[in-house]
């Protein structure tokens, strides 16, 4: 009898004392999901949301249990935001577990992306308080491996963006142009002296004369137009206005016989003169002018507009002494090409004595050798003798940029900036120092004040896109260009074909066009893909073979004897 009664006691403290365990089992990895998986960088951020499931009759009434994401890289580890959950008999505000049927729960993990993480580990860590005293920890539970980082592959420097030029304004030839009117009475179309010796005659032969002696001018053309005021019959218009244009032509002929300069004159009329009567309308201040100028949108034929201007008696007699005296005329036009120094000049004085050369000539020399030493050169005599024109400045920037110095060509665009703060070239430039330095929203704020830019900005925003995270609007950026950064764009919206067709039809491919094309190929499990293009892409760049030995995007042919030769 007492034997029973004390197995019985002891069979009752058993369970008293099993009910109390501060211990709590050892979690399995397949009670857990990640999404995604493997994880992923996108905006520099590694994102995940991991479920779970505490077992039935595991979850201790009186325990609270706290769980970390860690994320594990190269013997260091970081701690993500932790989430609670509480047994049934805990008063709290977390997720309470049933320990009967046991629960669901979700946590997000979440941690800023550094190179390293690119092989990496995630993991669950479980802090466990029974009745408020810490409790024995179980085991950290492995939940998924990290992190796919072909996101980061988006090239920001100037082998894939081309920075903004401010652009010289370097013309070789330079129209000069030289107008003079002869005006003529009422029906008439006889020479005046007044009119044959006004100071736009002589100022029109001074310039035939200069163009005839200056070496590095020439004459293109010399036009007279006769006119006739819009006034009386076209008929009557027409013979006034070819005896006009005759009258000045001969005039001109004999006046470049007296300077003895040969220059054939070329000879139009225009019978009704309709044009120049709207722009002297504009011009006026005649009452009735609005009117007038309805009359002539309203109607085309001559004699209707003739009639219906005449029906405003007030305003003709004005327009009859103002306007129609101004369009009986023949008008003189002579245009001049002014020649610039040839590219052979023009480098040479660059070279040797800058000082001879006008800022947009100095501009125009650093565009005319592929040296980009020689192009810095020349940028910096810019502003060594034209420091108040940002261009300079720019230019320099933009050739630093090409070079790899960043933080010269940060300097030298503010420096621009200063000078021309609202200048669209400088402003995307500037944007693309801020996205290489990986300051995203200020590289928006300055492609924002971009429009207009000679550099490639739907490339720029697409490549912004993709580094903040927004795929959608990355695509659309991009467009049809063929570049590495619109293929990369395309493997990750897994558009495994169109990226396919743009790494093909990239104008100057380059490692990582192969490298890329590698990424498309272990995607789409195409083995030879991945092998020819490795082999490529190491071949022009051999620290891609460290990468590639590391990339996530290998895994499954990490093992492969083929993938080994290559990375090794």
């Amino acid at each position: 009898m007492r034997k029973q009664l004390f197995f019985v006691v002891s069979l009752v403290l058993a369970m008293g004392f099993s009910s109390c365990s501060n211990k709590m089992g050892e979690l399995t990895p397949d009670l857990f999901k990640v999404t995604p998986s493997p994880l992923e960088v996108k905006g520099g951020m590694i994102n995940a949301k991991v479920d779970g499931t505490f077992p039935e009759k595991y979850f201790n009434k009186n325990a609270v249990v706290t769980v970390t994401p860690v994320l594990k890289y190269n013997g260091t580890e970081v701690k993500g935001t932790p989430k609670k959950f509480q047994g049934e008999k805990v008063t709290g505000n977390n997720q309470v577990i049933n320990n009967k049927e046991g629960g669901k729960f979700s946590l997000d993990a979440s941690f800023k992306y550094v190179p390293e993480m690119a092989q990496s580990e995630l993991y669950l860590d479980f802090d466990i308080v029974i009745k408020d005293k810490e409790a024995a920890k179980i085991p950290q539970v492995k939940v998924a491996d990290g992190a796919i980082a072909t996101a980061q592959l988006a090239a920001t420097d100037a082998s894939e963006i081309t920075p903004a030029i401010t652009p010289d304004k370097f013309q070789r030839i330079i129209k000069e142009t030289q107008e003079a009117d002869i005006k003529f009475l009422i029906q008439q179309a006889n020479l005046r002296s007044s009119e044959t010796k006004s100071q736009a005659i002589k100022d029109l032969k001074e310039a035939v004369k200069a163009a005839k002696e200056t070496e590095n001018k020439e004459i293109e053309s010399l036009n007279v137009v006769g006119y006739a005021s819009p006034d009386g019959s076209l008929s009557l218009n027409k013979n006034l206005a070819e005896r006009r244009l005759n009258t000045t032509a001969n005039f001109l002929n004999r006046e470049m016989r007296k300077i003895k300069a040969k220059v054939e004159i070329g000879k139009d009329f225009t019978p009704e003169d309709w044009d120049g009567f709207q722009k002297l309308m504009e011009a006026s201040s005649i009452q009735d002018k609005e009117l007038i100028l309805r009359v002539l949108s309203m109607y085309s034929d001559p004699e209707q507009r003739e009639r219906e201007i005449k029906n405003i008696s007030s305003a003709y007699t004005v327009i009859a002494d103002e306007i129609l005296p101004q369009l009986r005329r023949a008008r003189m036009l002579l245009t001049v090409n002014v020649i610039g120094k040839s590219d052979e000049e023009i480098t040479a004085l660059a070279n040797s004595n800058p000082a001879e050369l006008s800022v947009d000539e100095l501009l125009y020399a650093a565009t005319l050798t592929e040296d980009l030493n020689a192009k810095a050169a020349i940028y910096q005599k810019v502003i060594n003798q034209y420091g108040k024109d940002a261009r300079g400045y720019n230019n320099l920037g933009l050739v630093q940029l090409h070079q790899g110095n960043v933080a010269a060509a940060s300097a030298n665009f503010e420096k621009a900036a200063r000078i021309d703060a609202n200048n669209a070239d400088i402003n995307f430039n500037l944007g693309l120092v801020a996205m290489i330095n990986g300051n995203l929203d200020k590289a928006q704020q300055y492609f924002g004040k971009s429009a207009g830019t000679n550099g490639d900005l739907n490339q720029a925003l697409g490549t912004l896109y993709i580094l903040k995270g927004d795929y959608a609007k990355a695509k659309s950026s991009f467009g049809s260009e063929a570049t590495n950064n619109a293929a990369l764009i395309q493997i990750l919206n897994a558009d495994y074909n169109g990226a396919r067709r743009t790494l093909a039809a990239v104008a100057t491919p380059n490692a990582m066009t192969s490298y890329l094309g590698a990424v498309v190929g272990a995607r789409t499990n195409d083995r030879n893909a991945v092998y020819s293009n490795l082999k490529a892409a190491v071949a022009k760049d051999n620290s891609l073979k460290a990468k590639a030995s590391k990339d996530i995007e290998f895994a499954k042919f990490a093992a492969d004897e083929a993938f080994q030769s290559i990375v090794k």
